[in-house]
């Protein structure tokens, strides 16, 4: 299939800062729930190094 110039293309992964006109609500809809499942796992990586931190932490503090 042949790519012409007033084609948009319609880009793989998210950026910050990226345009969004080219966007449907419902791609902007799947976005942003990917967005929040990517913001969840990061919070949840935080709090296991932060356990870790302070388990180290008390075990040394003998």
């Amino acid at each position: 299939m042949a790519m012409f110039d007033d084609e948009v293309k319609k880009p793989k992964g998210h950026e910050v800062g990226m345009i969004l006109d080219a966007m449907s609500v419902d791609e902007l809809a799947d976005r942003i729930a990917l967005l929040e499942g990517e913001i969840a796992r990061l919070r949840a990586a935080i709090e296991s190094k932060r356990q870790s931190k302070s388990a180290a932490d008390a075990f040394f503090k003998l």
